[in-house]
């Protein structure tokens, strides 16, 4: 009864360990991305806009896509972020 299980069994581990468990270590890394993300860093949007942040909240980020236009964007949409900002005081004035 356990030899025709065996490779039903030897399937699902090789799923988890190909499939499963490589997207989790992709989430947990975006995720401190996302928790790291400050004033000043340029990022780029899931949709391909690349743009600086000027403000972050909780769940949304003010992401400055040219000069003087900038849009409320959903956090967890940041890919990547290209460059790091220097840490600014979340009262100063914006340069």
């Amino acid at each position: 009864m356990l030899i025709q299980f065996l490779p039903l069994i030897a399937l699902v581990v090789l799923f988890y360990f190909l499939m499963i468990r490589p997207q989790q270590k992709r989430m947990k890394l975006h995720q401190q991305m996302l928790g790291a993300l400050k004033r000043g860093d340029t990022v780029v949007l899931s949709s391909g806009m690349i743009g600086k942040v000027v403000r972050v909240e909780d769940k949304e980020v003010g992401v400055e896509i040219a000069t003087g236009v900038t849009v409320k964007v959903v956090k967890s949409m940041v890919a990547d972020v290209r460059a790091k900002g220097e840490p600014a005081a979340a009262n100063d004035a914006k340069a």
